[in-house]
């Protein structure tokens, strides 16, 4: 099996974008999830409040910045390309009785994939749903953030 290198370094081991310009534009998907676990009586008081909270609905605010992370992933991370984003979803559900898990799925048509998108989406969420929880508890935890699965270019990993 061929050694795997670190795409982001040119030759001399300089940070460098991958050129992506001799690769063909196909279908790109990807799946990512962050989970967010509030202390219990804070999760007993949302469930009670309806995830609504002084600041406004909780989830809905989560499912517009990130959408809003989706579209600005390149402007945050160095080397991400700007993508046109054909479809983002992000649902944001109980995950047992303490827990929000919050899902990104994120569709594009390009040369390069959407797993950093979707990891964004996810995160930048789940960042939204923290701050807006903060004035209850500084004791939420936010994690693991990870991809759940990938569709297009050369290999697809997980499930979407």
């Amino acid at each position: 099996m061929p050694r795997k290198a670190l795409t982001h370094l040119d030759a001399d081991g300089r940070p460098a974008m991958v050129d992506v310009s001799g690769k063909e534009a196909t279908a790109r998907e990807a799946r990512a999830t962050c989970r967010v676990r509030f202390p219990a009586e804070v999760a007993r008081q949302l469930r009670q409040n309806r995830l609504r909270s002084a600041k406004g609905g909780i989830v809905d605010t989560a499912i517009i910045a990130g959408t809003m992370a989706v579209k600005r992933t390149h402007e945050l991370i160095p080397f991400c390309h700007p993508l046109p984003i054909d479809g983002c979803r992000l649902t944001v559900d109980w995950d047992g009785e303490s827990a929000l898990r919050i899902d990104c799925h994120v569709r594009t048509v390009h040369r390069t994939g959407v797993e950093m998108e979707a990891l964004t989406g996810a995160t930048i969420a789940a960042l939204t749903v923290y701050d807006m929880c903060k004035a209850l508890s500084h004791a939420i935890v936010l994690g693991p953030a990870k991809l759940v699965g990938k569709r297009g270019g050369k290999h697809d990993v997980g499930r979407i």
